[in-house]
């Protein structure tokens, strides 16, 4: 039960810290949400291989490149691309708040474990439970409700929601470890992301004579690296079906900083589209809780035997 404590106060702290990053953007102004995003890869980079790589050692990430990618052309083509969906993600999640789509991104982050859910059971052919089902059905009439109100719905929510589950679902199908493949990722990642630095003087002179930066930087790649890995580390401690419930608090906190604090505007006709989602969310957070109060009682009643 301590470990269960622990991986609870990790994931709050993790999630919060995915929250407080979401507004570097307007924070580092004016430097554009594409600046932010490459400046915080490259950030990222030496925070994690200060951090992380001292955790799993470097010979941890040649094993891994060479026992599960070895010279597989199929493996490296579908973990490099997994590694540009993710940099895409990345990137959109800089480029959102200061472009007015923070609230759409945060919409995204909702329905991304129920395109989860589904998209476990298209590929991986796992059944779908009832309250899976409805939470399902509930999502689909708010995007539905959406489309018939507006005759549109959000490129970057779509992005969210659809480009996250291929990069998930494929890293499981390959198995790979969430530690190295991260690394891996923010390797390959930083790559075009220094190139697009070395052709835009016009940031590095804005870093070098705004001593505001000189703080930033460092701070945003230190919370970019401290919350994957605090993270990854709840997710080992927290059953999953706790740990998949305790996710739904990081798209609350960008929904709620776009709203309060970079001032996103939302239609009226908008929320109840959002009820749709959120009670979708709501069947799986209790889905979730089941999962685990059940799993629970099991473990305590084979112990007792």
């Amino acid at each position: 039960m301590q470990a269960v404590s622990k991986g609870v106060w990790l994931c709050i702290f993790s999630q919060s810290l995915f929250g407080i990053m979401y507004l570097f953007s307007a924070w580092m102004l004016p430097l554009n949400g594409t600046d932010v995003f490459v400046l915080r890869m490259i950030g990222s980079l030496f925070a994690i291989l200060v951090i992380l790589l001292p955790i799993m050692g470097l010979s941890g990430l040649k094993t891994f490149i060479r026992n599960e990618l070895g010279s597989s052309w199929k493996r490296w083509l579908t973990f490099l691309m997994g590694s540009a969906l993710a940099g895409s993600q990345f990137w959109l999640f800089m480029w959102a708040p200061v472009n007015g789509e923070g609230v759409n991104v945060a919409v995204g982050y909702f329905l991304f474990p129920l395109v989860m859910a589904f998209g476990g059971y298209l590929w991986f052919k796992e059944r779908l439970t009832l309250l899976q089902k409805m939470a399902l059905f509930l999502a689909a009439l708010g995007v539905a409700h959406e489309l018939w109100t507006t005759q549109t719905f959000s490129w970057t929510s779509l992005w969210v929601c659809l480009g996250y589950p291929p990069y998930y679902l494929s890293r499981r199908a390959m198995k790979t470890p969430a530690l190295q493949g991260l690394t891996l990722d923010i390797i390959f990642i930083s790559i075009p992301c220094f190139i697009y630095l070395a052709f835009q003087p016009n940031v590095t002179d804005l870093l070098v004579s705004d001593s505001r930066y000189w703080l930033f930087v460092p701070l945003l790649g230190l919370i970019s690296a401290v919350s994957v890995t605090a993270n990854l580390k709840s997710g080992l401690l927290l059953p999953v079906s706790l740990f998949s419930m305790m996710s739904y608090l990081e798209p609350s906190l960008l929904f709620l900083f776009a709203i309060w604090f970079l001032h996103t505007p939302v239609n009226e006709s908008a929320y109840l589209t959002y009820f749709f989602i959120w009670s979708g969310l709501l069947l799986l957070m209790l889905n979730s809780l089941y999962h685990w109060r059940f799993s629970t009682r099991r473990t305590l009643h084979t112990k007792t035997v």
